[in-house]
């Protein structure tokens, strides 16, 4: 484990210029740039708000930022698992050139996700202070240690999804249908409140998805500790996905590009 750790941290610049070049090109002659990465969570919550507001009389400074915090998670997890399905496709002129450690192609694709989950996140933290003030201030720095736990379930996830595409070639449809329902069956957009105020309240509680939301949600926007049980699960999540992952990549990489 330590000789493939040095040596994905060899290739350290080979990883790096691939993620700056999918930057590059993703925002190439664009005049918004990176604004567009902003664009459809801060559309999705503005019409979310307005109607829940207008329906169930919720209160503005209190849902907006949950909601665009909750699309900002939920951005990172779809790029995870959807273009780490096609990361080992996409870096298949490299892997069949170069003897890189696998695990630098979902890499590639998590660090550019982290990018955009960060960017996202300063604007929630934007949100919540002109809604509701700078009482989360003391709670910020909490965050850091939960932000690289979301990375490693990045990368774990983008891994298991790259190596099921290959062996599976129906994994990434499979997936875009499976992130649907499992979209409305975590508490992004609909308040976990109002899901047990009408019974669903189970979709929360068993639901790991929702407690490494929690861990990063709660603290931006009310300032507020997620309870132990929400860091307990998440990092059992997190624990159990790489070590799924860091498994099935050690006994599957070097056979992968045969079924490529």
């Amino acid at each position: 484990m330590n000789a493939y750790v040095t040596s994905i941290w060899r290739c350290r610049h080979f990883w790096f210029s691939l993620v700056r070049m999918d930057l590059r090109t993703r925002y190439r002659r664009s005049m918004l740039g990176i604004g567009w990465s902003l664009l459809n969570p801060i559309a999705m919550t503005t019409v979310l708000c307005t109607v829940y507001c207008n329906l169930f009389g919720m209160n503005l400074k209190e849902l907006g930022p949950q909601i665009l915090g909750g699309l900002a998670f939920w951005g990172f997890v779809s790029a995870s698992a959807l273009q780490g399905a096609q990361s080992l496709y996409q870096g298949e002129a490299y892997i069949r050139q170069y003897p890189a450690p696998m695990a630098i192609y979902p890499l590639r694709v998590v660090l550019g996700a982290g990018f955009h989950l960060l960017i996202a996140l300063s604007v929630v933290i934007g949100l919540t202070w002109a809604l509701r003030g700078f009482d989360n201030l003391a709670m910020l720095p909490t965050v850091v240690p939960v932000l690289l736990l979301l990375l490693v379930f990045g990368w774990s996830l983008a891994t298991l999804t790259g190596l099921a595409n290959v062996y599976f070639p129906d994994t990434f449809h499979i997936l875009e249908v499976g992130l649907q329902i499992l979209f409305y069956a975590t508490p992004i957009i609909i308040p976990e409140d109002l899901l047990r105020q009408r019974g669903l309240g189970w979709m929360a509680d068993y639901n790991p998805l929702a407690a490494l939301l929690e861990t990063v949600r709660r603290p931006l926007i009310s300032g507020e500790a997620p309870p132990m049980s929400s860091y307990l699960v998440a990092c059992v999540t997190v624990l159990v996905m790489f070590s799924v992952a860091t498994f099935a990549l050690h006994r599957l990489q070097r056979r992968v590009i045969f079924h490529m």
